[in-house]
């Protein structure tokens, strides 16, 4: 499965773009998944010394999903194409690596 095609199966399931205020719970719910994959990983580094290769790998491969899910369904919110959000993502990583800039922080390295 491409992103195109995940995005477009990933929208079977979810509520109308014009559904009050879903923008918004889109936005909280990428929060809410994504504060939980930090979550798991925080009680490993508490729990587990953080050995993070105890972490359960098919628990973590769900919740991954869910993030992406709501990346898919944000992305078209705005008309735009998971495979384009992907293709620019790894271009602008490249130009960085390219420019010896990966490291740091701002979006404009």
């Amino acid at each position: 499965m491409n992103l195109d095609e995940y995005q477009k199966a990933a929208l079977q399931t979810a509520a109308p773009r014009d559904k009050h205020n879903e923008l918004f719970h889109l936005l909280l719910g990428l929060v809410g998944e994504t504060g939980e994959i930090a979550e798991k990983a925080k009680k490993i580094v508490r729990d587990k010394d953080s050995d993070f290769s105890q972490w359960d790998i098919e628990d973590l491969k769900k919740e991954l999903g869910d993030t992406l899910w709501y990346i898919a369904v944000i992305a078209d919110y705005f008309d735009v194409r998971l495979e384009d959000v992907a293709q620019l993502n790894i271009a602008k990583l490249a130009d960085r690596q390219k420019r010896a800039m990966l490291g740091g922080s701002g979006d404009n390295r």
